[in-house]
């Protein structure tokens, strides 16, 4: 483990001229070199929507209806559902 620098000289950030300049700088810099991130503060943003893509996928008849039936059970929307099953298959 390193030992941390007690008076560790940061970099200043620079002015950008859009979200893409900004975008850019940080995917090729070191943050680590302009932010000290051990007395950064933790924030939550709780009505922070995901942004969602439409997709198209081909699934048999017979799966679609089931994940409908069970949907229905449930009272959700199927597609609500079949997003839930496959968060949880990326989770295992």
């Amino acid at each position: 483990m390193k030992k941390l620098e007690e008076n560790k000289v940061f970099k200043k950030i620079p002015k950008f001229k859009s979200e893409l300049e900004e975008s850019k700088f940080w995917q090729r810099v070191d943050s680590t070199e302009y932010v000290d991130w051990d007395k950064a503060e933790r924030w939550i943003f709780p009505n922070l929507k995901l942004t969602s893509s439409p997709i198209t996928i081909r699934i048999p008849d017979s799966i679609l209806n089931r994940v409908k039936v069970k949907a229905h059970r449930m009272d959700m929307p199927y597609q609500t559902l079949m997003k839930q099953f496959i968060y949880q298959g990326l989770e295992s």
